[in-house]
């Protein structure tokens, strides 16, 4: 967590550094041709370089204010200094002016529609943002004893949301999580996302076994699917409209974490996640996972796999085949297992590794190794128990109701 904010502390100060140096860019341009002029003289022909003052401020910063500044420090220096070459010098420097003057029309008009057009784009954009987190929603840091974080990097450059999928809540069966991978990633993905999710949300509640939880999202997965092709119409002359998404799939693993730590679960063609104590970190593969949802149809015995228990502190790592399946620029693979268990040596509490801390650590270590370019949309979740085990009082001990004060 220390090293995530000295990171950010210093990309925030060079952010600083870089828009203080866009700044004074226009007066560094400007006092270079006059003392270059005042050095070496050419009569005043070199100060037609000042025009170019006010579209550098226009260029760098996009303000007017800065625009109209440009402007008057590169007008400031055609007032006559020194002796004045005669006819070539007093002639250079007017049509220098009108040069300077008509930039700076040109880049106050500029500016000003960039401004305007920067403002409908931020605009634009809280919209954008709003809509996906009401696909993707942030998850609140804790529910019912268990301490939450998440990230989503997407492939698609300015999206929130993409093809990967997660959410937990808690019900009176204790609290649920899923992940999920839909076939292909970036914009194409979020309408499966999206009505997965929705299923998710509106299911968790109502069944109480994982099993029925994962047909109905089975069902809902198919509908998805009949709608959509649907929509895009008849993929060739066989009349079926579900043809060409028939191969369309989704990799699934629902959780539930009871309120005695236990921990059940579905796989469903997704990757294990990992188990995360203190500072060990060790794969669950408790059973074959089976196939993604919508390749084939669920087997008619549906019984949740036991993943043993969390203790307090303990967590599991959750996350999507792109975390794994990022690669260098020289091919290698994320060693996520092996950045994990720093993640968690760097995180480490008295109480457990902070889950926000993991996951922020594993972002950057993935985000570093992919030098910030990812083919593949990537979820990383992480729960842990924060409940206080209470032990049972023994048999002659009156339950703490019945006992007196002294």
């Amino acid at each position: 967590m220390i090293r995530t904010r000295a990171r950010g502390g210093a990309r925030a100060g060079a952010a600083t550094a870089r828009r203080a140096f866009v700044f004074v860019l226009p007066g560094l341009w400007v006092l270079g041709v006059v003392v270059w002029e005042l050095c070496h003289p050419t009569g005043g022909r070199l100060l037609q370089l000042l025009a170019a003052a006010p579209a550098i401020a226009c260029a760098g910063t996009g303000r007017r204010q800065c625009v109209l500044l440009g402007g008057v420090c590169a007008l400031l220096p055609l007032v006559p200094f020194g002796a004045v070459e005669p006819g070539a010098g007093a002639g250079t420097r007017l049509m220098t002016c009108g040069a300077t003057l008509a930039v700076v029309a040109a880049s106050y008009l500029t500016a000003r529609r960039r401004g305007r057009l920067v403002r409908e784009l931020e605009c634009t954009r809280e919209v954008a943002v709003a809509a996906q987190r009401v696909v993707l929603r942030p998850l609140p840091r804790r529910i019912d004893g268990v301490l939450l974080a998440a990230d989503h990097l997407s492939a698609s450059e300015g999206a929130l949301v993409g093809g990967d999928l997660y959410e937990v809540v808690g019900t009176r069966h204790g609290v649920r999580a899923v992940i999920g991978d839909v076939r292909g990633h970036g914009l194409e993905a979020i309408g499966t996302v999206a009505a997965m999710l929705g299923s998710f949300r509106e299911v968790v509640h109502d069944e109480p076994e994982l099993g029925g939880m994962l047909r109905r999202l089975e069902r809902s997965h198919r509908r998805h699917l009949h709608e959509r092709a649907r929509a895009e119409g008849p993929a060739d002359g066989d009349g079926d409209p579900a043809g060409r998404l028939a191969e369309e799939f989704v990799t699934l693993l629902l959780l539930e974490v009871a309120p005695d730590g236990s921990v059940t679960a579905l796989n469903c063609g997704h990757p294990w996640p990992y188990r995360v104590a203190c500072q060990a970190v060790a794969p669950v593969a408790p059973a074959e996972p089976m196939p993604p949802l919508g390749l084939f149809p669920l087997p008619a015995e549906l019984s949740a796999v036991r993943c043993g228990r969390l203790r307090p502190g303990e967590g599991l790592f959750l996350h999507t085949d792109g975390a794994a399946d990022a690669r260098d620029a020289a091919g290698e693979f994320f060693p996520l297992a092996k950045e994990l268990r720093s993640s968690v040596e760097a995180a480490a509490a008295p109480c457990g590794p902070s889950p926000a801390g993991v996951v922020g650590e594993v972002r950057e270590a993935l985000l570093r190794h992919a030098g910030g370019r990812l083919t593949d949309d990537v979820a990383l979740v992480m729960l842990s128990n924060d409940r206080v085990w209470v032990p049972a009082p023994s048999a002659g001990t009156p339950p703490p109701s019945e006992r007196l004060p002294r």
